[in-house]
């Protein structure tokens, strides 16, 4: 049960002198005291994208190839393509049926179907990083009411799991290519219809996919033509720890490891606090308080607020944690917390064992 912290007249004559706005309502203490959590996902591979719901100091997991596509389950139809695995899509030009496409047609498309290639354009194939698939652009446009204006797709599959020899200090993102498939996808009723194949086969599956409004995608693998339990309910995680593809201004989009995402899209919001000389970042840390809290700092529509700008793989000191920064949490509960980042690798220099610790303000 969630409790309300009754504010004293000493109290509130304070909290009105802070940043955050007096008349908004009385600020819900979490079920939780904070914790120190490792973030399991794998090891320099990162087999895992792990969940976390921080007042309740839960994570779930899964295998970063559990999935391929993302059935958004709001009052659009749009469709997310795997960012943790490489995955890219465009529209096939002068394609109209499905099972006609062969892969003699799309020779040249799938030289620019890729992630990775330094080519500022490449990232026309890929959804928009900031996940905020509400206004967002994604591979695969919006889905149409009349089916025949939505295109058929080229999808690049990706890359599986690497799976060879490791060594300390160095992140492994994909193994082998997990080749090709063309796509269609359709509305049928209030949600979608999907039709995939191999490129030179002639007939095609179809998976009725059904939206499910307490999550904020339904999941679908057309590896195993299921559905895959991915993330939880949209209430019950705000950061997902995972392989992302992200943009490189300039250079197009590319593949990071040690990601860190927010739920945007269940109304979690964040932002960083860069601690300035000559406080360091852990005093900076120690000493925050809900008064210092900014409110007209939160960004609520992008995912990547804390992305990779927590750890630094070329520090003068090797892999290390950047030490003069943490993040303020508001998740869809109201409930506020401080994170920061106390670990990137194991104490073998491996890879893949990122760790934090967060308090409730």
């Amino acid at each position: 049960m969630k409790k309300i912290f009754l504010f004293s007249l000493l109290g509130l004559t304070l909290f009105t002198q802070s940043c955050i706005n007096d008349n908004e309502d009385p600020i819900a203490i979490p079920p939780t005291d904070g914790a120190v959590m490792d973030a399991e996902v794998g090891g320099a591979a990162q087999p895992n994208q792990v969940w976390i719901d921080l007042s309740s100091e839960q994570k779930t997991y899964n295998r970063r190839t559990d999935w391929d596509l993302g059935f958004y389950s709001g009052d659009q139809f749009k469709v997310a393509i795997n960012y943790s695995i490489m995955m890219a899509a465009g529209a096939i030009p002068n394609a109209t049926n499905i099972d006609a496409v062969k892969e003699s047609d799309v020779t040249a498309l799938k030289e620019k179907v890729q992630v990775g290639t330094f080519d500022p354009t490449n990232e026309t194939y890929i959804d928009d990083p900031k996940g905020y698939i509400i206004t967002g652009r994604t591979a695969i446009a919006e889905i149409k009411a009349n089916d025949a204006e939505n295109p058929i797709y080229l999808v690049n599959m990706g890359r599986d799991i690497y799976t060879g020899t490791q060594t300390p200090g160095t992140v492994y993102t994909g193994g082998d290519a997990r080749g090709w498939k063309k796509v269609q996808i359709v509305r049928f009723n209030d949600g979608y219809k999907v039709k995939y194949a191999n490129l030179n086969e002639t007939s095609h599956k179809e998976y009725i996919v059904a939206k499910k409004p307490q999550f904020d995608y339904t999941f679908f693998s057309m590896a195993t033509d299921k559905e895959a339990n991915i993330q939880p309910e949209a209430s019950k995680w705000d950061l997902g720890f995972t392989v992302m593809t992200n943009v490189i201004e300039g250079a197009g989009s590319y593949i990071y490891a040690d990601f860190v995402i927010t739920n945007a899209l269940g109304k979690v919001s964040a932002y960083q606090v860069t601690a300035t000389a000559p406080a360091t970042g852990q005093t900076a840390y120690d000493n925050f308080k809900l008064e210092n809290v900014e409110s007209s700092k939160f960004i609520n529509n992008d995912q990547t607020i804390i992305g990779a700008n927590w750890r630094n793989p070329v520090g003068v000191n090797g892999l290390e944690v950047h030490s003069d920064r943490f993040y303020v949490i508001r998740d869809a509960d109201g409930y506020f917390f401080k994170l920061r980042f106390t670990r990137m690798t194991d104490v073998n220099g491996n890879r893949g064992f990122p760790q934090f610790e967060y308090k409730p303000l």
